[in-house]
């Protein structure tokens, strides 16, 4: 199948998105969904962080405590790490496992920090970034979840900047805003149309062609 990594900063849009590409039939793999599925109560996570972290990792109804953890690897990266080394290789297995079962007319990998990962590169055959400016990320991130100005820049700072994830983009859907819904959901749709036509020329001659 075609493979399509969909990146983009907290805030810019890129739920919405693919929530588009799935809706015109294409199979959506979404690795912050599936973080949040290990680390609800009764995840495979959970066991593992409770004894890498202590009790107080994991919130009172078994999930783990985002904002608690949240503050301890903004406050300490050798946490970070260690919250990495349990997650990463669960939420790899979850994406492989649910990438064979796919069937989408292409495949989209939603990962946040695609770029910082450094790995996706090799791994996808487009990379997509949903784009806006730091503002707008802001203003729409503080809506939604009531985080403060400084709790979300500080999420951005672990983020690639918009400049290199610019660059390292293959596809761009405009998300900023000024954009109404309309206007996201015709430039989702442009993209959509060339992925389709690009995997059925790549179904018919065995390799990749540019559109």
């Amino acid at each position: 199948m075609l493979k399509i990594g969909l990146t983009g900063g907290i805030g810019s849009g890129k739920t919405q998105v693919a929530d588009f590409f799935a809706s015109w039939g294409a199979s959506v793999i979404d690795t912050d969904a599936i973080a949040h599925q290990l680390t609800a109560p009764g995840g495979a996570a959970i066991g593992p962080i409770r004894a890498e972290f202590g009790p107080q990792a994991i919130a009172p109804d078994g999930s783990l405590d985002r904002r608690a953890m949240r503050e301890l690897v903004f406050a300490d990266p050798d946490a970070r790490r260690r919250l990495e080394a349990i997650l990463h290789p669960m939420i790899r297995q979850v994406t492989r496992e649910q990438a064979q079962q796919a069937t989408g007319c292409y495949l989209v990998f939603v990962v946040p920090l695609l770029i910082e990962s450094g790995r996706w590169r090799d791994e996808v055959d487009r990379i997509c970034v949903v784009d806006c400016d730091p503002a707008t990320q802001v203003a729409r991130v503080q809506a939604r979840s009531g985080l403060t100005q400084e709790a979300i820049e500080r999420i951005m700072s672990v983020q690639v900047g918009r400049e290199a994830r610019l660059a390292a983009a293959d596809d761009i859907v405009l998300n900023d805003g000024g954009t109404t819904l309309d206007e996201l959901e015709a430039r989702s749709r442009a993209l959509h149309d060339a992925w389709c036509k690009l995997a059925a020329r790549r179904d018919s001659s065995g390799k990749d062609e540019v559109y």
